[in-house]
């Protein structure tokens, strides 16, 4: 694991470098760095040039670009493949989630774990990259513990997650950690988020039917929708946290703040963890806040 100090990308290269290539990475973080971290660490594997890191110069490289515009995954199968190569390079697999899925299903897992299984093309590293890692379930991770178990040779699985604690411990502890580390942002300063705040400010004179009707807008496609709570129940917990300093530094009594925020991460760990209706669990979410900010 890298240390607080350590940039992540330099942990990634002095790998490549060195040759001393773990079994099994997880890359974590907000943000897009997490990902681009990770495709340039497997392209980098494959990478034949003088330096560690695609080099875009070489055979490899030119096979590991990727196209504009990637081929979308169905978690199923029917509608899409279950996992792409990165560019069109065989020894380089990449399983994210479906585009109307909410999870990296086990079916993926699988098929990446057939593929790996195989002999690759020449002599050279493969790499299996799992994007969205922290929407594998349960059984998918346990799934995947068989490959972190007993990978094949020169073969390294990097999985790529915006927070770690979402997998399986037993996972975790399987995988060589390189966490990029940032401020977290300002929620409420987001101006895509303005109207999800005004209406937070407002929720203390919300009539029940309006509230009902503002969770009814989560209906739809559940990806979608999951999405759409998600951002429900950040910006809801950032605000709530606003009101507890500026109720706090007056001293006056932040309990029902306290309770609501617990119940939004209870929500979030619903929505993540089961398949929860997400219209349903943003009732929860928002009856709460209610409760907490009812004059």
């Amino acid at each position: 694991m890298t240390s607080p100090t350590e940039d992540p990308r330099a942990l990634l290269d002095r790998c490549l470098e060195t040759g001393r290539i773990h079994s099994a990475y997880l890359i974590s973080g907000p943000g897009p760095e997490p990902r681009e971290a990770a495709l340039a660490f497997a392209r980098g594997l494959v990478c034949t040039g003088p330096a560690p890191g695609p080099c875009e110069e070489c055979r490899e490289c030119h096979r590991s670009t990727p196209p504009e515009e990637e081929i979308v995954l169905d978690g199923t199968g029917k509608q899409g493949p279950l996992l792409r190569h990165v560019g069109d390079h065989p020894d380089l697999l990449w399983v994210e989630r479906g585009a109307s899925d909410t999870r990296v299903r086990i079916g993926q897992v699988r098929a990446l774990q057939q593929k790996l299984r195989l002999r690759g093309e020449g002599e050279g590293h493969r790499a299996g990259v799992i994007a969205d890692a922290e929407w594998l379930n349960a059984e998918a991770q346990n799934a995947l513990l068989r490959l972190l178990e007993e990978p094949p040779p020169r073969t390294s699985l990097v999985l790529i997650a915006a927070s770690p604690t979402s997998l399986l411990a037993t996972v975790r502890s399987r995988c060589q950690r390189v966490p990029f580390r940032s401020a977290p942002p300002d929620l409420l300063a987001d101006p895509e988020r303005q109207e999800i705040v005004t209406r937070l400010e407002a929720m203390g004179r919300t009539s029940i039917p309006d509230l009902l009707a503002w969770a009814e807008e989560f209906k739809g496609p559940r990806a979608i929708a999951a999405d759409g709570v998600h951002d429900l129940l950040a910006t809801g917990s950032a605000w709530l946290r606003s009101q507890v300093r500026s109720r706090a530094s007056g001293g006056a009594s932040v309990r029902e703040e306290l309770a609501a925020d617990q119940e939004l991460a209870a929500c979030r760990r619903s929505l993540d963890r089961r398949n929860a209706n997400p219209q349903m669990v943003a009732e929860r979410a928002l009856f709460a806040l209610r409760q907490a900010t009812r004059p």
